[in-house]
């Protein structure tokens, strides 16, 4: 016996030593499925799983990625190339011209911080109130609470070119203080604020979070604004985040009411601004407007993508 096992006090087991190798991963799934688990545990299932997996994840981000490829490179080419037919893949020649004549000629500057200033005021004003309502019909129990939502939730049945003329007329002339809000951020800013869908994910949202929270801090003292800041806006990040996301996307996308209310060149949107210019720039140069309006959603889609799915998908809260 060797001093090792003499030394060994007795009733332990032996440490095994670790492989050297590390077994692969393999599939296993409790539902039945096209292939089975034996097949695709097999070298060539391996494979051909890989294969068609990277082969879709590939083919569908060509298809979404392609266009923005081609509106980049599209404001990179010559104005004979980017007419010529058929049409080149790669430009012959990198080029950033067409992007400066578009921030020079088109004052692309001025329609994006009026965009920027529209963007942010709807941001504020709809947090503020559909978070207030969201709040209220979901903690406060207001009476015929759940006639004023299915109200709210019926506004989403409507098609928006519907309302675009009343809305219009509304803004024009506006009830009870008789204000004419045309060619101001108010026009953009208070139907930005009316929006169903986004109070109801913030009722959902804020029905999942457990009543002895707010019992708890009710005990406390507080009162229900304190509640709704200290404890309900403190869990609800993602939805806050979803809601900030779809309000601020909305008001840089949209182009026919801004169109209608927004006359004024000096307080026009990007949308509107590159649209009432396009026909004395060539092809190129709106090609690059478009770039570089669409260049701040997509910021905030990559910095924020995250939040969209945390958001939509949360649907409780443990306590």
């Amino acid at each position: 016996m060797s001093n090792l096992t003499a030394t060994r006090p007795p009733g332990t087991v032996p440490a095994k030593a670790e492989p050297a190798w590390r077994p692969r991963r393999r599939f296993t799934s409790q539902h039945r499925t096209v292939l089975s688990p034996h097949q695709l545990n097999s070298r060539w299932g391996r494979r051909i799983y890989w294969l068609v997996l990277v082969s879709v994840v590939l083919l569908f981000t060509a298809i979404f990625v392609f266009p923005l490829y081609w509106m980049i490179t599209g404001a990179m080419k010559t104005g004979e190339e980017f007419a010529r037919i058929p049409p080149t893949y790669v430009p012959s020649r990198f080029s950033l011209d067409s992007y400066r004549e578009a921030w020079t000629l088109m004052n692309l500057d001025r329609f994006l911080l009026n965009t920027l200033q529209y963007a942010a005021g709807a941001w504020a004003f709809a947090l503020a109130f559909d978070v207030g309502a969201a709040y209220a019909l979901s903690k406060l129990r207001p009476f015929f609470g759940n006639v004023i939502l299915l109200g709210m939730l019926a506004t989403l049945m409507i098609p928006p070119t519907v309302i675009l003329l009343p809305a219009y007329l509304t803004v024009k002339d506006l009830p009870i203080l008789n204000l004419d809000l045309l060619n101001t951020p108010w026009a953009i800013w208070l139907p930005a604020v009316a929006n169903g869908f986004n109070i109801f994910l913030l009722k959902r949202f804020f029905d999942s979070i457990p009543t002895e929270l707010l019992e708890a801090a009710q005990i406390d003292g507080a009162s229900p604004l304190r509640v709704l800041l200290s404890v309900v806006l403190p869990v609800s990040r993602p939805i806050l985040g979803v809601v900030s996301i779809f309000t601020v996307v909305n008001v840089w996308r949209d182009f026919a009411w801004p169109l209608l209310v927004l006359q004024d060149p000096e307080k026009m949107t990007i949308s509107v601004g590159i649209a009432s210019l396009r026909a004395n720039m060539p092809q190129t140069t709106m090609t690059a407007a478009l770039v570089i309006a669409s260049i701040p959603t997509i910021v905030v889609f990559f910095i924020f993508q995250r939040h969209i799915m945390a958001g939509l998908t949360a649907g409780g809260l443990k306590g």
